[in-house]
């Protein structure tokens, strides 16, 4: 019988089981005992994050391809036609608005500079009226001298005929011009329109027309103001540009067309804007021919205008001017809408 000899290694099992057993001790002491935390640390916190992981496209497959297979060629479907854009609108720039005179002699006393930064007129601004008086153009003419012409005048009134005498006083210093016409008769009242005004490169500018038989009225250009005013309380009018009144508006055409007669053959319109001591009116004369008249005065060659009544109560206006005596009237013809005339012909010339 073998006896067994004791195993050295038994001890340090038993340290190795002394150290696991103290070890568990310390452990189960430091689980029931929690530290305290510090002021201001907060405690971890932590977070799974799943991990997505990035998909692949699916490789492209492959079409097997049989080699005795015709092939079909491939058709295109024709491209579609391409609709025609609308062409761009156009840009309208505004244009300005005139301004009133006013407005303008304003701004071009202004520097250039602020003209040039002053905003545009508004498009839809209205549009300024005209001034009541605009100035007319310069025309052409030849006033004649001045000169005392005596007329034979015969007419009709309400079926009585009569006879009178008449005189035509022209006088005028070159810049003042005065224009008498009257009427007489033994036993009978007398009449007379008369007009006075100045002499301008337009022709005549009356300031002042009256007509007189047992009352006078007259009828007053203020130009300043561009209004005429009618002495028998007929209410205002605006003063019309190159306006004559019934008595200057013959002289008035006696020197345009002596001072070009050639400008005014036959079929020629002349628009007159005529004022009498109540109202004013657009006298049109048109130009006739030439007319050769034998009057008490002896034989005259003449140029005839009419005015042809437009209204009912208008009055039928011939005129004969002598072209070779400074194109004065020689005759004139007033007849009424209902039959009544005035009929004056020259028959003497007094230039003293």
């Amino acid at each position: 019988m073998i006896a067994r000899q004791p195993v050295a290694w038994r001890p340090l099992v038993l340290l190795a089981l002394a150290v696991v057993a103290a070890h568990a001790l310390l452990l189960s002491w430091s689980t029931s005992f929690e530290a305290p935390r510090p002021p201001g640390m907060k405690a971890l916190v932590t977070r799974v994050v799943n991990f997505i992981p990035e998909v692949q496209p699916p490789a492209p497959v492959q079409r097997q391809v049989d080699p005795d297979r015709p092939v079909a060629p491939r058709v295109r479907p024709p491209p579609r036609a391409s609709r025609p854009r609308p062409a761009p609108a156009p840009m309208v720039t505004p244009v300005p608005l005139p301004e009133p005179v006013a407005a303008v002699a304003a701004a071009s006393a202004e520097p250039a500079v602020a003209a040039a930064s002053a905003p545009p007129p508004l498009i839809d601004s209205p549009p300024p009226a005209a001034p009541t008086t605009a100035p007319a153009a310069a025309i052409a003419l030849a006033i004649p001298g001045s000169v005392r012409l005596k007329y034979a005048v015969n007419g009709v009134v309400k079926g009585q005929r009569w006879s009178l005498n008449g005189q035509l006083l022209w006088r005028h210093d070159g810049s003042r011009y005065e224009a008498r016409l009257e009427y007489s008769a033994p036993l009978l009242p007398s009449r007379a329109q008369q007009s006075t005004g100045s002499i301008t490169p337009e022709g005549l500018a009356p300031q002042r027309f009256s007509d007189k038989s047992r009352t006078e009225q007259a009828t007053h250009f203020v130009r300043d103001k561009g209004t005429l005013v009618f002495s028998n309380n007929a209410p205002e009018l605006p003063l019309p540009p190159g306006a004559q009144d019934r008595l200057s508006v013959f002289l008035q055409l006696a020197s345009m067309l002596a001072a070009a007669p050639a400008k005014f053959p036959p079929g020629t319109e002349i628009t007159m804007q005529t004022v009498g001591t109540r109202d004013a009116q657009a006298w049109v004369f048109t130009v006739e021919g030439e007319e050769s008249l034998d009057l008490p005065g002896g034989r005259v060659a003449t140029r005839k205008l009419v005015r042809q009544p437009r209204g009912e109560y208008d009055i039928r206006v011939e005129l004969w001017l002598g072209t070779g005596m400074d194109y004065v009237p020689v005759r004139i013809r007033l007849t009424q809408s209902n039959g009544d005339y005035v009929d004056q012909q020259w028959t003497s010339t007094d230039r003293s």
